[in-house]
């Protein structure tokens, strides 16, 4: 049996048997961490550091082979920053020799990677992540005028997300027809990283505009700025809806006058609106991605009782009590909250402002702690940024390390079938790469992503007349020809989406999706 295969097996056995239940660290004293120094230094602390670093300087012999297939198909690759280390580690260095054709990146900025490759030449693009993401790669594309390029899953077999499944219930659907029938000025915040056919259900119920974690606040911001007495209906991660509030709050709690407000959040608000904001913020209350779940509770209370001088970052999907740590950090920028790209750009801050920092005394070593509050996988992209700022920029012989911290146990890592050969997996055994003695770090549903599976791929798509061969890889087609009030419903799917765009390149809600909120259409 392949070890992909073999990994796959153990996630789906995991899966099986997984009922989320909070961490458990009666008798862990710390967690496991990678540091990170000039010179290319890794030093990696307990096993699962060592897992998310056995990969980070990858074979030659690998990166050669997978630039000369993708070659071959002229084939681009969108990956997500939670892929696996190892296959993040190949991606990185064949980006040295194909720049236009390899992007890690979030949810959104992989659409937009996309649509540069397609500029550059790809005749196909590779999205590594879960289904909905190929979903929108393929979306942005054809709205970019490049639908003739197909967008290919790295298995012809379904990659899941248990926050996108959480929309596509019938609770979701009755939530936001209450909200239709409430008679308010009601508008459905959907978080992008959900599928397809749930965007074009909301746009048929509710109007409907799509966010990310790193343009949510700015969304309900404008939203409410905009139209009178609107009500925000956020959906469906339950967690990132009640860290909204938690953020407003904190702002408010935190004594912020009506000048600051505008000043440094919008323009247009004060503290009587924002409170009304807060107010009005209806979260879905049903909806979490496990993962990011598991940040709760005993974890927490680690990150207090033994990391009190480290930063903190946490996604906005995480729950509320590290959340809430990570929050109160930020107001003395001692941590961050939002997106993946918004913790990297912190943690790059950082590590160059101690590099700079002339007030420290010469040839001493600074370590930089940070807890990192979101997926593992981040680490790749974080040890890239961290060695090329220490290896460039003034020289004030300040010796600087970024300890990266896993809110993880080491007993969260387990050998699969017991097998010396294959590489430590982490967290399998737990179910969704969580472990309840340990909390969690790593989805296996991004993991269904690796190394062989993308060289299968381009070795098919550079076959002629390989189309049908590889029609199983397409993302799902069930919007394919359906319509839904007798609009296409692919077109419904995308409206939200589109709508964000245009918010983004304008900072305005678009007037066609105003009149609809205000019109209850």
């Amino acid at each position: 049996m392949k070890p992909a295969d073999r990994f796959e097996n153990a996630v789906e056995e995991a899966l099986s048997q997984y009922v989320p239940q909070p961490a458990a660290f009666s008798n862990q004293q710390e967690f496991p961490s990678l540091i990170i120094g000039g010179n290319g230094k890794i030093e990696p602390q307990g096993t699962f550091a060592e897992a998310q670093a056995e990969y980070l300087n990858p074979d030659p012999d690998e990166v050669s082979s997978l630039t000369e297939l993708l070659s071959a198909a002229n084939m681009g690759v969108v990956a997500h920053f939670y892929m696996d280390v190892e296959l993040q580690g190949v991606l990185d260095a064949v980006k040295e020799d194909l720049p236009k054709f390899v992007a890690v990146a979030d949810s959104l900025a992989m659409g937009d990677h996309a649509v540069d490759m397609a500029k550059a030449g790809a005749t196909s693009i590779a999205c590594l992540g879960v289904d909905f993401m190929a979903e929108s790669v393929a979306a942005v594309l054809n709205k970019a005028g490049f639908g003739h390029i197909p967008v290919y899953r790295a298995t012809a077999k379904a990659i899941g997300c248990s926050l996108a499944e959480s929309a596509e219930r019938e609770g979701y659907r009755a939530w936001l027809t209450k909200a239709k029938e409430s008679g308010e000025n009601a508008l459905h915040v959907v978080y992008i990283n959900t599928s397809l056919k749930t965007k074009a259900v909301s746009s048929s119920v509710v109007p409907t505009i799509t966010c990310t974690s790193s343009n949510v606040l700015r969304t309900i911001l404008q939203a409410s700025a905009q139209v009178d007495d609107i009500k925000i209906y956020y959906g469906p991660d339950t967690y990132m809806g009640e860290n909204l509030r938690t953020m407003l709050n904190s702002v408010l709690d935190g004594g912020w006058t009506d000048e600051k407000i505008a000043k440094d959040l919008h323009p247009q608000h004060n503290r009587d609106s924002l409170r009304e904001l807060a107010d009005g913020i209806n979260v879905y209350p049903n909806g979490n991605c496990v993962v990011h779940h598991m940040f709760g509770g005993d974890v927490t209370a680690l990150v207090k009782d033994s990391y009190a001088d480290a930063y903190v970052s946490a996604h906005l999907e995480v729950p509320g009590e590290m959340f809430e740590i990570a929050m109160a950090k930020s107001m003395d920028d001692k941590g961050v909250v939002g997106s993946t790209s918004d913790i990297l750009k912190f943690i790059s801050r950082k590590v160059e402002e101690a590099r700079d920092d002339d007030t420290i005394v010469a040839n001493t070593t600074t370590r930089l702690k940070f807890i990192l509050g979101t997926e593992a996988g981040m680490v790749t992209s974080i040890v890239r940024s961290v060695q090329d700022i220490l290896a460039s920029g003034n020289n004030n012989n300040n010796i600087v390390e970024a300890e990266i911290i896993f809110p993880v146990a080491s007993e969260a890592v387990a050998t699969v079938d017991d097998d010396e050969d294959f590489a430590l997996v982490p967290g399998v055994k737990g179910g969704e790469g969580c472990s309840t003695a340990g909390g969690c770090a790593t989805c296996p549903f991004m993991k269904m992503n690796d190394l062989e599976a993308l060289a299968d791929l381009a070795t098919m798509a550079a076959q002629k007349g390989a189309v049908d061969i590889l029609k199983p890889y397409l993302p799902p087609q069930g919007l394919e020809g359906t319509t839904i009030g007798g609009r296409p419903a692919i077109e419904l799917g995308v409206e939200p989406i589109m709508y964000m765009r245009d918010f983004m390149q304008n900072g305005r809600l678009a007037e066609e999706l105003v009149e609809k909120i205000e019109s209850g259409v």
